[in-house]
């Protein structure tokens, strides 16, 4: 067959089926964009680890024009830091809630991408900005209430 002839029966199956995605597996992991355009990135374990704020707000201010995707499948507690940056800093940031973005440790709980290809060799964030990184503040005990006081006493 033809090149001329297979045209329009591509044409008939875009229309039915859609344009094919390049790479989903790609996108999936990267939170809907491609490798080549991606900044930098955290993964959910080092989200849970450490607070990595400071650093991806030197980020914001090297590329401004850069967007953010998070992956909105996470506890608030975990992303709120980041959505509050990035508003603070005027990036734009979209939460992607798609049940195929996952919540495992090597998933990305975020991702900052540029519109066009990049290709950085190194968009882990602890790589990138290894002064910046701060382990997680430990929750604060609970003050000590009456009944400790008085077992104190005793």
């Amino acid at each position: 067959m033809a090149e001329t002839d297979k045209q329009p029966v591509d044409r008939i199956e875009t229309a039915m089926h859609g344009t094919p995605k390049l790479h989903p597996d790609e996108q999936r992991k990267y939170l809907g964009t491609f490798r080549e355009r991606v900044e930098v990135a955290i993964t959910v374990a080092q989200v849970k680890q450490a607070s990595y704020v400071d650093a991806l707000n030197q980020a914001f201010a090297a590329h401004p024009d850069d967007q953010l995707y998070i992956n909105g499948n996470l506890e608030q507690e975990l992303i709120g830091p980041y959505i509050k940056a990035a508003s603070q800093a005027n990036i734009k940031f979209t939460i992607k809630t798609d049940d195929i973005y996952r919540t495992a440790d090597d998933n990305y709980a975020l991702v900052f991408t540029a519109a066009t290809a990049i290709n950085q060799d190194v968009i882990d964030i602890a790589q990138r900005y290894p002064s910046q990184t701060s382990p997680a503040t430990p929750k604060a005990d609970k003050a000590p209430g009456l009944l400790d006081k008085f077992k104190k006493l005793l």
